[in-house]
């Protein structure tokens, strides 16, 4: 008899696992109290309390190829970078293509997980932490309840928190606004969708060349090197935006943010000190008066109300979870959190990957090591994080999306191999390890293999140029070929490598050798 899994939500993590509990012939249900299937991406003009939610011009910080689940690529002619409403089409694509929707219950709610006898996310808005807030007599607002700019005409405008929502917010606001000013606690790391030559950022840097490159070498040199990468499109400093040197901060991809800052629509501050009624106080003591409203960028807190209060404590951040999925002390493992990961990049292929893990879990055709090493392995990563200088103690830690992919899929038994594969094929190794890290290349081999896998790589870059070719002119020169494309995909790389080890100061290089 099929073991019967119960599913919480039907978003991209939902559906994915709805899809691998089928592959794996478990019998799942899918309880979603919306109307609708998509999660986040399912956009309301008004916001439900409890629900995060995209703002109306939200578009995709990772590619389609990038993006792609691993069996089911974007059909070639969408957009490399998508607006909301395609990757919702696109969920709604792969549903009805794998037979998902008679599974999932919808405006259905679950209101507790509890044990067998033989587990929502909220906005945080940190009100208490900021002195003088509750004077303050303008509008306070998070950033799940904005919709668009036009709402702030003529405002003066805070946004408080630079990642990706803060930095997207701040620029498009800035169109409408009077003035717009950003605050940044610890600054970030600025990029562009588009890289050398017009190719997606994340197809040329999330590569294993380059992967393998940066795990070689030593984390301050590695630190440094990828400090000259994403400083090449303009300087952080000048901008007010450059990170401080003792924290670690994510990059964010937004192409607008420096023309509005240049422009003087939007201007960078340091972290807030203290509000008074109509005026705000950053740390450096300048103050910014007749403030109309306060954006808070300041991302959501994990809650998982439903589950009893021992797995609530036990599922209070990804690093308390083996391998960001499993709580470690159950007697069965029976419960998984998927998606509660953070990853430098697209979450979908690692959200994936993580339901072809938990459903042979659950079916038994794959085992858990004991409790024990379960937690020696946790605090393990989290003495490692403590090593670097990363909290551990945050809601979600970013890890590496090559690393953590491959990582699962070496549980899985579909991490591609490398070495065989240039000795069987080639061209295909050749694109496995030099080419963009797509999803497709956990399905070449072992349980879930897709006879498209191979094709689906070959053809990648070709459903990036689709698109693009709506006015194709017979004189143009031919792009360059495939094998000249990912040579020169890595060469940036390598040359900021080199730069480093040029000005690293003498007393640190002997004998070929970098000191540690």
């Amino acid at each position: 008899m099929a073991q019967k899994v119960a599913i919480i939500g039907a978003g991209v993590s939902g559906l994915a696992s709805l899809k691998c509990c089928l592959d794996e012939g478990l019998e799942p249900t899918c309880f979603e109290k919306s109307d609708g299937i998509g999660g986040l991406w399912q956009f309301r003009e008004i916001p439900e309390q409890g629900r995060t939610n995209v703002y109306k011009s939200v578009i995709t910080n990772t590619s389609k190829e990038m993006t792609s689940f691993s069996d089911f690529p974007f059909p070639e002619g969408c957009p490399n970078f998508l607006h909301h409403s395609l990757l919702l089409e696109y969920l709604r694509m792969y549903a009805e293509h794998f037979q998902l929707l008679d599974y999932i219950h919808l405006k259905t709610t679950v209101c507790s997980v509890q044990k067998h006898p033989d587990f929502r996310a909220e906005p945080n808005l940190p009100l208490d932490s900021f002195p003088g807030i509750k004077e303050f007599k303008g509008r306070c607002l998070h950033s799940w309840e904005y919709k668009d700019e036009t709402e702030f005409e003529r405002k003066r405008v805070l946004v408080l928190g630079a990642g990706n929502t803060g930095g997207d917010i701040a620029a498009e606001v800035s169109r409408a606004a009077a003035k717009v000013f950003l605050s940044t606690r610890s600054g970030t790391w600025v990029l562009s969708r588009i890289s050398d030559a017009g190719w997606p950022f994340d197809m040329i840097f999330t590569n294993r060349f380059t992967n393998s490159i940066r795990n070689l070498l030593p984390a301050g040199i590695s630190k440094r090197m990828l400090t000259k990468i994403f400083g090449r499109w303009f300087n952080h400093e000048n901008y007010g935006l450059i990170p401080l040197e003792s924290s670690w901060t994510p990059l964010i991809l937004n192409d607008e943010l420096p023309s509005r800052i240049l422009c003087g629509a939007v201007e960078v501050k340091p972290n807030v000190k203290e509000f008074t009624e109509t005026s705000v106080i950053f740390d450096d003591g300048t103050v910014e008066k007749d403030i109309d409203a306060v954006i808070f960028a300041t991302g959501y807190t994990p809650s998982f109300p439903f589950l009893e209060e021992s797995l609530q404590s036990a599922c209070r951040n990804n690093m308390s979870l083996y391998k960001q999925i499993f709580p470690p002390h159950l007697e069965r493992h029976m419960l998984a959190i998927i998606g509660f990961i953070a990853v430098t990049g697209s979450i979908m292929p690692a959200v994936e990957l993580q339901a072809r893990w938990i459903t042979r879990v659950f079916k038994g055709s794959c085992k858990l090591p004991a409790t024990q090493r379960l937690m020696s392995e946790i605090a393990k990563v989290k003495e490692d994080l403590r090593k670097q200088g990363i909290p551990s103690e945050k809601d979600k830690v970013r890890t590496s999306f090559i690393d953590y992919m491959d990582d699962i899929a070496t549980c899985i038994g579909v991490m591609p191999n490398v070495p065989l594969l240039l000795l069987t094929d080639p061209k295909l190794a050749f694109h496995v390890f030099f080419g963009p890290c797509t999803s497709y290349q956990y399905r070449l081999t072992g349980l879930g293999k897709w006879e498209k896998a191979r094709t689906a790589i070959l053809t990648q870059w070709d459903r990036v140029l689709k698109p693009l070719k709506t006015r194709v002119i017979d004189a143009s020169p031919k792009h360059s070929s495939m094998s000249c494309r990912l040579i020169v995909l890595g060469l940036p790389f390598l040359g900021a490598a080199l730069l480093t080890f040029k000005y690293l100061p003498l007393s640190q290089v002997t004998l070929g050798k970098v000191k540690g």
